[in-house]
C-alpha cells in the first residue's frame, strides 16, 4: 500500500502535495461546472497552489504524455483483441478513450505538475503554528 510521504499517494488520491491530506481540486473530477479547477490554497496546511500566474500551463506537457500513454495502451489492446488491424477502428477507440478520460487526465496532469514543485513535509503543522 502506498503511504503518505510518497508522491504517488498525492497523485493517485489527488491530495495536497505538501500535507497529503487537503483537497487539491475544488470539485470532483467529472463535475463539469468547475472543470478540474485547482483550489487557491490547501484547506489543511494553507499551501498556496498558485505560485505564479499561469503556473499550470506546464501541466499540458504532462497531459500530452498521459494522452500518448493512453493511445499506446489502446493500440496494444486493439492488437490483442482483434485478428486484423483496422486503422478506423483503432482511431475510433483512441479518440473514444481520450474523450472519456480527458477530465481524469487533466486532473492527473495538474497534480503531477504540482508534485514536481511542491514536496511532502512531515512537520508542516509546526510551521503553521509558528
Amino acid at each position: 500500500m502506498i503511504s503518505k510521504g510518497n508522491k504517488l499517494y498525492s497523485i493517485l488520491n489527488i491530495k495536497c502535495p505538501q500535507c497529503h491530506e487537503g483537497a487539491f481540486l475544488e470539485r470532483k473530477i467529472y463535475d463539469f461546472s468547475a472543470f478540474t479547477k485547482v483550489r487557491k490554497a490547501c484547506p489543511n496546511c494553507q499551501l498556496n497552489y498558485h505560485v505564479e500566474p499561469s503556473f499550470y500551463y506546464g501541466s499540458m506537457y504532462v497531459a500530452y504524455a498521459l494522452g500518448v500513454a493512453i493511445m499506446i495502451a489502446v493500440i496494444v489492446l486493439n492488437l490483442l483483441l482483434f485478428e486484423t488491424f483496422s486503422f478506423i477502428r483503432t482511431f475510433g477507440m483512441v479518440v473514444g478513450a481520450v474523450i472519456i478520460s480527458a477530465p481524469l487526465m487533466n486532473a492527473l496532469a495538474k497534480i503531477i505538475w504540482a508534485n514536481f514543485f511542491f514536496h511532502y513535509k512531515k512537520d508542516w503543522k509546526d510551521k503553521i503554528k509558528a
